[in-house]
């Protein structure tokens, strides 16, 4: 049991270790922190955090580091997450107001989160089983070229363009649409694609144009019901290198492949507010060993996902939870204006 001076012992070495990367030691604990005991009492303290692991010694007659159970310990008796600062909430609602869409919105996110605390930003994308699709556009590039825009009541629009078996016409186009928002228009997305699929089993449906529109828009679709992931900052781990005690490799492997990193997010407990971290050892199953993440909630329309940090297990954590939470509060609420307009 780690008594209450043994946790801010604790804290004091995570905030040290964090701002400065070198092993921490009692001296400077009293030096820097104003515990009003001797060097002798912070080293019987730090004694005790060594026996439960929560500290250890990297190199002989060094100071000490936190371990995983360490941050752990940490990050679960933080008494409170500061706010950011005024300035950092005025980059954050600059950065993210007027997107174009959702995707645009997305992409913005991350990229904010980034810049704000140096690590790699991740954003889960909401489930859209449940959206409706409002619209479906088609629009003639040439006579065997079409864009196709497939536009559902949550904001999300997808677009692709399609060759098409042989050529149409504007009239062609036009009749083709009306077909297209006819099968789908005004249902669910999962009703939709269960539309499309009987339209596809149909012997009797033989145009080859519309079969082929018909296999987009059902792909489209499907992606809408995906668990995807948008990431920004993966160059932040090469600067940070020295900040993991193995491999960065995989990492990089798991930002490449997303679904390693979908699960774990997924995963992640969180607290009554939505705020969740995995550190270290934690996340051996996913083969992330050598990262945490810290992660906060974000509601939109009928569904609920969430916005993350990744980065080494010697992280600013209060920093960065503060900074998942606010801009998922600042997410929330745009997504929710956009709905009330709609």
């Amino acid at each position: 049991m780690v008594s209450e001076r043994g946790l801010q012992v604790l804290r004091a070495i995570v905030q040290d270790y964090v701002e400065t990367r070198d092993p921490v030691g009692s001296k400077s604990i009293v030096d820097r922190h104003a515990f009003g005991v001797s060097a002798a009492t912070i080293r019987n303290d730090m004694a005790l955090l060594e026996e439960e692991e929560l500290i250890v010694a990297p190199h002989t007659s060094s100071g000490r580091v936190p371990t995983d159970k360490g941050y752990r310990v940490f990050v679960d008796h933080l008494a409170e997450i500061r706010p950011l600062s005024t300035a950092q909430r005025t980059a954050i609602s600059t950065f993210l107001d007027e997107p174009a869409d959702l995707d645009d919105l997305l992409s913005r996110t991350v990229r904010c989160l980034t810049q704000l605390t140096g690590q790699v930003a991740l954003v889960q994308y909401p489930s859209f089983a449940r959206a409706t699709v409002t619209h479906i556009e088609l629009v003639l590039l040439a006579p065997v070229r079409m864009l196709v825009i497939v536009v559902t009541d949550t904001g999300r629009v997808s677009q692709r363009i399609v060759h098409l078996p042989q050529e149409v016409t504007e009239n062609d186009a036009q009749a083709l649409k009306v077909q297209l928002n006819t099968l789908v228009t005004g249902n669910e997305v999962r009703t939709a694609s269960a539309r499309l699929d009987a339209h596809r089993e149909d012997p009797a449906n033989t145009d080859a144009v519309f079969t082929a529109l018909i296999d987009t828009v059902a792909e489209e679709l499907d992606e809408f019901r995906q668990d995807k992931l948008v990431m920004a900052g993966a160059a932040t781990l090469a600067r940070r290198e020295l900040d993991f005690r193995g491999s960065i490799h995989p990492l990089l492997e798991a930002i490449e492949e997303q679904a390693t990193l979908v699960r774990l997010m997924e995963e992640m407990v969180g607290d009554r507010e939505g705020l969740a971290a995995s550190i270290g050892a934690e996340n051996a199953a996913f083969g992330l060993s050598e990262a945490s993440l810290v992660a906060s909630d974000y509601d939109a329309p009928g569904s609920r996902a969430r916005i993350g940090l990744m980065g080494p297990t010697r992280m600013d954590y209060p920093s960065n939870l503060a900074a998942v939470r606010a801009v998922a509060r600042y997410l929330t609420r745009l997504l929710d204006e956009d709905d009330t307009r709609r």
